[in-house]
């Protein structure tokens, strides 16, 4: 599903393996949300009355999380600011190598692809303003212990030494930090400059996703929901074969005990009206979702619209990291059964083969370094995001 979009159109297509943009045309000419038909259809629904939200389901547009304060409260794009956008983004493709981009050896733009820039101008439907609600004194706390580990461990290398945006609010040091061999404050889940256990690794090298709140971004986002009656399963492609199953407790059974997590958490659901609402509890301590972990608590509402479309609602919660609850919009498209028939399962490589290779690596480096026969690895920073590269440049994002 992660390379198969039916019917799209690649506007500032970068890399193949991951394009996609849309073919629905939109023809609002104000601020304002998308025009709703005056003729409701009624509810698709399973051969067993439940409401029907089956098929494979992805988000067409791009969105980006928080909103740009050069919108303030406006929620919807005007037609002419997303062509505007569009033309903007599109220019990524005729940029020319950064200095980051030289230094690690290729132009990490190959690998990504721009959607079309979708109506809504953030994601976070609440708070009004579309931005994210202060950390508690708590979590901003816990931010700083992990973002000082961080940066002490790149305080040798070029990305401090030449004042970097990866080193901001830090200094150069020569020498190698004495924190290099401490264990990381709290269960790692980011890139960190050393490979010394997979640990020291992010998620998504790891073949592992922070939770299921997920994201199409650059290289596509899909779901497939089955139901039977009184279940619901949904399979997430997502990233670079980062997959993973979910199913839905549809039997009305509270949750689980608290002393039992999982990594993405317990889904209770139910159904009110057409719309489907899942309760999620019981996280585990490992896993990071905008920065919550074990405390978090999600209410996702899952409603089909139309024969084609799907809204998505989630309000996200957690006391200890934020001053209040904030809710998440989403609207997906349908694809084509008939064109996904054949579908070949998503495998991720890194945890299988890249993984230790990275960390091989590492070790060689140390040995070498050992012996006088090349540079301390300390001094070079191995935490490059590509990615993250790429998001600031995108005028989408900024």
């Amino acid at each position: 599903m992660g390379n198969r979009f039916s019917g799209l159109i690649v506007t500032a297509a970068i890399a193949a393996a991951a394009s996609a943009a849309i073919s629905v045309s939109v023809t609002r000419t104000s601020a304002q949300a998308p025009a709703v038909s005056g003729v409701k259809t009624p509810p698709l629904k399973t051969a067993w009355g439940e409401p029907d939200l089956q098929g494979i389901w992805t988000d067409e547009f791009d969105t980006p999380l928080q909103r740009s304060a050069k919108y303030a409260n406006q929620e919807f794009f005007t037609e002419a600011q997303r062509a505007e956008l569009d033309q903007a983004r599109s220019g990524i493709l005729n940029r020319r190598a950064t200095e980051r981009d030289v230094n690690n050896g290729y132009n990490g733009a190959v690998f990504f692809s721009m959607k079309r820039t979708g109506a809504r101008t953030s994601r976070i439907a609440d708070p009004p303003n579309g931005r994210l609600p202060p950390l508690t004194p708590e979590a901003q706390k816990t931010a700083a212990t992990d973002r000082e580990f961080r940066l002490a461990l790149v305080q040798s290398t070029d990305t401090c030494k030449k004042g970097l945006a990866g080193c901001a609010g830090w200094k150069y040091v020569p020498t190698t930090s004495p924190r290099r061999a401490e264990v990381f404050p709290r269960y790692n889940t980011a890139r960190m400059n050393r490979n010394d256990g997979p640990e020291d690794s992010s998620l998504a090298e790891r073949c592992l996703t922070g939770g299921p709140i997920v994201f199409g971004g650059n290289t596509g986002s899909f779901r497939r929901i089955v139901q039977t009656p009184g279940g619901i399963s949904i399979f997430y492609d997502v990233g670079q074969g980062q997959g993973w199953q979910r199913n839905i407790v549809m039997d009305g059974s509270p949750h689980l005990p608290a002393n039992i997590r999982q990594w993405f958490g317990d889904s209770r659901g139910r159904w009110e009206g057409d719309t489907l609402v899942i309760d999620v509890t019981n996280f585990s301590p490992k896993t990071d979702v905008f920065g919550s972990r074990e405390n978090l608590h999600l209410v996702e509402r899952w409603t089909r619209t139309g024969p084609k479309t799907l809204a998505y609602e989630v309000t996200i919660e957690d006391p200890t990291v934020w001053t209040r609850p904030w809710t998440l919009k989403e609207e997906f498209t349908q694809q084509s059964d008939e064109e996904n028939r054949i579908y070949t399962e998503p495998r991720c490589v890194e945890g299988n083969y890249g993984l230790p290779g990275l960390m091989h690596g590492r070790r060689v480096e140390d040995a070498a370094f050992a012996q006088g026969r090349g540079p301390d690895p300390a001094a070079t920073d191995n935490t490059a995001n590509f990615a993250q590269a790429e998001v600031l440049e995108d005028p989408l994002q900024q």
